[in-house]
């Protein structure tokens, strides 16, 4: 199947026909979202009578075409993996790369439409939710838990190392320094420290064992509420195979305000443990905590480098995961 070069064709009653498998008579396209990626809603009048609400996510442009190996994961994701992990997501219709040009397109159903509201940092969101959101990641890494299928998956080999080869201490230093750090506790406002403890983090991650197929991103802002309300998640550009703490920690961390991280964070450890147990995964970890610092780290070290986001999403993101690592005294964990 042919991947769309431009926007237009994607949006094209023909591309659109040959994909979906029934005649596309009319497109009627909502807001354009044009950052690194395309994202549009849109919907098609099919030859029936009937109608559908959909969602495209491409790489088109010059801006996308040089950032389109970024995709490459997430749509690989929706095309071979969820519909066997039973995660809650969107529901792909569509997804393929091309395996030459690297160009790559994501076709979903627009749940918008549908009653879904998509979260960030400064939405409402409970230790119950969180729990709720947990019970997704324990149902994706227990389904994919040392499977061979995604054992020698090229495009799941952890790639945690490349996020400090671009971008590093001048971008942590950067929003540290500024307002977009102003919540970051004094004790761990150090760029440098930052960098090389993720480094440690990095390399660990990808020699890990066990590993299952881990959503790498999941910040609460990755989070959408279905139409049931039931948490939901999205953005899989940073899948990939990995340990189970780099998301677990840095969802707690992200998800909740610090107070309510600081009540409830055993009690939503312990869940996820006990929802991995119940799709037969035992965890044998001598120290969860040690682990999870990690998972902390990862986001913090995430958030240290992003530069093109809202800045109060960035902010309030920066000052939850600093503080968690800084309860937790993460670095010191990697530093031993």
């Amino acid at each position: 199947m042919t991947v769309p070069e431009t926007l237009e064709e994607a949006l094209s009653p023909a591309w659109l026909s040959s994909v979906l498998g029934a005649d596309v008579t009319r497109v009627t396209v909502g807001t354009v979202d044009t950052r690194v990626s395309t994202n549009v809603g849109f919907s098609v009048g099919l030859g029936d009578g009937t109608h559908r609400d959909l969602w495209v996510k491409g790489y088109f442009g010059d801006v996308g075409d040089a950032f389109r190996e970024a995709g490459v994961p997430e749509a690989m994701f929706y095309r071979d993996v969820v519909g066997s992990t039973g995660v809650r997501t969107l529901r792909p219709v569509h997804a393929e790369v091309d395996p030459v040009t690297g160009r790559n397109v994501v076709l979903t159903e627009d749940v918008v439409g549908q009653g879904a509201v998509f979260l960030d940092a400064l939405s409402a969101y409970s230790a119950d939710q969180a729990a709720q959101s947990l019970e997704q990641l324990a149902v994706l890494h227990a389904s994919t838990w040392l499977h061979p299928s995604y054992r020698d998956v090229a495009w799941l080999t952890p790639r945690f190392d490349r996020y400090t080869v671009a971008r590093g201490v001048a971008d942590i230093q950067g929003n540290f320094d500024g307002p977009i750090g102003a919540l970051v506790p004094e004790r761990v406002r150090d760029a440098r420290r930052l960098y090389a403890a993720y480094k440690k983090v990095a390399a660990g991650a990808a020699t890990a064992a066990p590993w299952a197929v881990i959503h790498g991103d999941p910040h609460v802002g990755n989070v959408f509420l279905d139409g049931a309300g039931r948490p939901s998640f999205v953005d899989w550009q940073l899948v990939q195979r990995g340990p189970w703490p780099l998301d677990v920690g840095y969802h707690v961390a992200s998800s909740l305000s610090v107070e309510d991280r600081r009540r409830y964070e055993g009690d939503l450890v312990r869940h996820y443990l006990d929802c991995l147990a119940a799709r037969g995964v035992d965890v044998q970890c001598a120290d969860v905590w040690g682990a999870l610092r990690t998972g902390l780290l990862h986001g913090f070290y995430l958030w240290g480098i992003t530069l093109k986001v809202r800045p109060a999403i960035t902010t309030e993101l920066l000052g939850r995961l600093g503080t968690a690592v800084d309860d937790h005294d993460a670095f010191r964990a990697v530093e031993l």
